[in-house]
């Protein structure tokens, strides 16, 4: 007999895993499928391990779920948090840096301690409409498997399952860069002579033996890289999500960046010695699809704190878009008093009734989905779509006609922060245009080092 479940979520990453967990605890039967050998994607599997931002103006915006798993893994390992009450110093120092390692196994422990059910090692190869829902095939180490659901959450990051069930999605041309994230050792960055390093940077560029977008177009481009130890500033251009084959391609080109970087530095004075301390095994990737929503988040929804009917989570990240070539960066922060949230409308495909997408995919444009593709949005997001498919499914109901108010009432019940609520944080009638996400003596431009 082939079995059934309640809800499917389909990506364990910064919105999958939310998603899955909120659900079990809902009550719902739930399975959550990985295609990796560990859970929380682009957090751990990609390296970028700084969840952000949970914070807006010194004030919690998400909290729930993927708040309390970020917390715990930070307090296994000793460390603080980040002061979120000096909200004026650049975004990226308020992103909460995490051991990958210990990050994973909390997901593994909370997943399991939820009920959920989980099959890493596992994509979908398959998914077809029926009576009860959804039809789901399953690619495993034994072979295909059919299963059904009566709920889906595509929480890919490529809108995959959305594609698999024919439905739309779409791709900009100009897609931002992905970056590979390594941390380089084997030098003192106090020591080196960054002008002869410049110089040799400036050569290497103009003989093509290095492209601009390899280090990221700083205006001191040694400088920022080398003192940061290479961390986030290596770009991956022209990433195409949609099939292996151009997943493979883009692997393989971040695989070269990295060893021309490589090869580059440890010619270099100063550098003879450099390691490669730390490589994620995954690039990571900032956009690919978005799907055709119910609705959709434009950048003016977004930078005017927006409070959507049906909103169910809030994003706090400046506007922050990766030239597709790799050799620049647009931020833009947000005027001070913005809260942007995330409509239930957005993460709904249009012709759907029971498949509910959560994280970067969501309908919104390119501008928008640069800021709210960040972790500590996907994890919101993650754990709306998780309280959306589990109440669709127990009344029988459209992901669409839950109301809106008992999605509401079942995140606040497992700590998420609701925009609406009386004393949830609201975008202010009139912002001061001089207050921005960075502080005054730190161009934006820079703020890039760490971001997500």
């Amino acid at each position: 007999m082939t079995e059934h479940y309640d809800v499917v979520v389909v990506g364990g990453g910064p919105a999958g895993c939310p998603a899955a967990i909120q659900a079990a605890r809902l009550g719902a039967r739930t399975l959550l499928v990985e295609k990796n050998g560990a859970l929380g994607g682009t957090t751990t599997v990609a390296g970028v391990a700084l969840p952000g931002l949970f914070h807006a103006w010194g004030r919690q915006i998400i909290a729930g779920i993927g708040w309390d798993m970020v917390r715990r893994s930070v307090e296994l390992t000793g460390r603080d948090l980040p002061d979120f009450t000096q909200w004026q110093l650049p975004h990226y120092k308020l992103q909460v840096p995490v051991s990958p390692a210990i990050y994973a196994s909390v997901i593994d422990e909370t997943v399991v301690a939820s009920g959920a059910e989980l099959l890493l090692h596992t994509m979908v190869a398959a998914v077809r409409p029926s009576s009860a829902g959804w039809d789901v095939t399953l690619c495993t180490k034994e072979g295909l498997i059919d299963l059904s659901t009566t709920m889906l959450v595509d929480a890919t990051g490529d809108a995959d399952v959305v594609a698999h069930a024919g439905l739309a999605r779409h791709a900009n041309a100009d897609r931002q860069p992905g970056t590979i994230m390594v941390r380089f050792g084997g030098y003192d960055p106090a020591t080196l002579d960054y002008e002869v390093l410049d110089a040799a940077y400036e050569r290497a560029v103009a003989a093509g033996e290095l492209v601009p977008g390899d280090l990221q177009l700083f205006t001191k481009p040694m400088r920022k890289f080398l003192r940061n130890h290479g961390e986030n500033a290596i770009h991956v251009p022209g990433i195409e999500g949609g099939t292996s084959a151009a997943k493979t391609a883009a692997e393989l080109a971040g695989r070269r960046t990295l060893m021309r970087v490589h090869n580059f530095l440890r010619a270099l004075p100063g550098l003879e010695g450099l390691t490669v301390d730390r490589w994620a095994i995954e690039t990571g990737v900032r956009e690919t699809y978005t799907i055709d929503g119910l609705t959709r988040v434009t950048a003016v929804d977004y930078t005017s704190g927006r409070v959507w009917d049906d909103a169910v989570s809030f994003s706090f990240y400046p506007i922050d878009v990766h030239s597709h070539d790799g050799d620049g960066i647009d931020i833009r922060p947000l005027t001070f008093g913005t809260f942007p949230t995330i409509p239930r409308g957005a993460m709904i495909p249009r012709g759907s009734t029971n498949l509910v997408v959560a994280g970067r995919a969501i309908a919104g444009d390119q501008e928008a989905n640069s800021a709210y593709r960040v972790q500590a949005s996907c994890m919101a997001m993650g754990q709306a779509a998780g309280a959306i498919t589990a109440l669709a499914a127990r009344t029988g109901s459209a992901a669409a006609d839950v109301p809106i108010e008992d999605v509401r009432a079942a995140l606040r019940t497992h700590g998420a922060i609701v925009p609406g609520d009386p004393d949830a944080p609201r975008t202010e009638p009139e912002p001061d245009p001089t207050r921005s996400t960075h502080h005054p003596s730190e161009p934006a431009a820079t703020g890039h080092q760490r971001n997500a």
